[in-house]
């Protein structure tokens, strides 16, 4: 673990346990409990969620707890369609995300950062991919945290057209702040999903990282991307594809199932973050956070 003097006895023996715990293990039996239709078990799971992380179910396209078939569709609910109103520009960079801002800020020699005195390589992160590393060296990311009480869908940023996806195995931490200050390499060492797009703001990469109890990420395109094997997976989308897999700006790419952090890069001077990215910051899906540089 890393040495950082704000990290309490606490964080620290929490993340001791993350290191001893069966990630994938645990992961697929929550897979297998929250997908049960057992109505008294899915509706107590349901009704305890709502109560213990004040789930605003208000904003929810279906605001009965009931109706939901099980738990993961509760978690993973749509909002109503007035719920979440985009930032207006369409150089305007859209959260992708209800969350909370973990850092943001510029990809400094190959280097981005997770908290005080813990950083990882941009190599790493995208899984070795020279290409990438190349595109967004010298650039700009962001790092926003899913509590179990947000939004758990995903939304482009910016409209693009889909180019690449990977699939990077590894672990399964909690992506919790404790362990962000406290587990090195955090974000480069869990499974993940990288999908590349190209923008107007020239290419943008959006990272679903899993975590501890997320057994699986799901993308619109290609349903849900699950680990087969410990190397890396890839899929291009060419131009000369019969039906290019685009986006407009704010459309939904994908969701979580269960809680987890985005992660969004872009190349050297192609956006600024607004204000709105500091670190804490919490942040609605659709929000303004930063625009297209000059």
């Amino acid at each position: 673990m890393a040495h950082n003097p704000d990290v309490n006895l606490t964080d620290k023996l929490f993340a001791l346990l993350l290191y001893l715990l069966p990630h994938h293990l645990l992961s697929q039996l929550v897979y297998w409990l929250t997908r049960c239709e057992w109505v008294p078990l899915k509706n107590t799971l349901i009704r305890q969620a709502i109560k213990l992380y004040r789930v605003d179910m208000e904003a929810a396209a279906e605001p009965d707890p009931a109706a939901y078939p099980c738990f993961n569709a509760f978690f993973t609910r749509p909002l109503r369609a007035d719920a979440r109103p985009f930032a207006v520009g369409n150089h305007t960079l859209l959260s992708p995300v209800d969350g909370a801002v973990s850092q943001s800020g510029r990809i400094v020699d190959g280097r981005i950062f997770q908290a005080k005195g813990i950083e990882y390589s941009l190599e790493e992160l995208v899984g070795g991919e020279r290409s990438l590393v190349e595109a967004f060296s010298g650039g700009s990311f962001a790092t926003i945290y899913l509590s179990p009480r947000d939004y758990h869908r995903i939304h482009i940023p910016l409209a693009g057209r889909l180019t690449r996806m990977l699939h990077i195995p590894g672990r399964l931490f909690s992506v919790s702040p404790s362990t962000t200050r406290t587990v090195p390499r955090l974000f480069s060492r869990n499974e993940r999903v990288v999908n590349l797009f190209e923008t107007d703001a020239g290419p943008m990469a959006v990272i679903m990282v899993g975590a501890i109890f997320v057994a699986s990420i799901d993308t619109v395109w290609a349903g849900t991307v699950a680990p087969r094997s410990r190397s890396v997976r890839r899929w291009s989308y060419g131009r000369s594809s019969t039906e290019p897999i685009s986006f407009e700006r704010g459309a939904e790419i994908g969701r979580f199932n269960m809680g987890s952090t985005v992660l969004l890069l872009f190349g050297k001077d192609a956006v600024e973050w607004s204000a709105a990215m500091e670190p804490g910051a919490v942040l609605e899906m659709g929000q303004a956070i930063g625009s297209i540089g000059s």
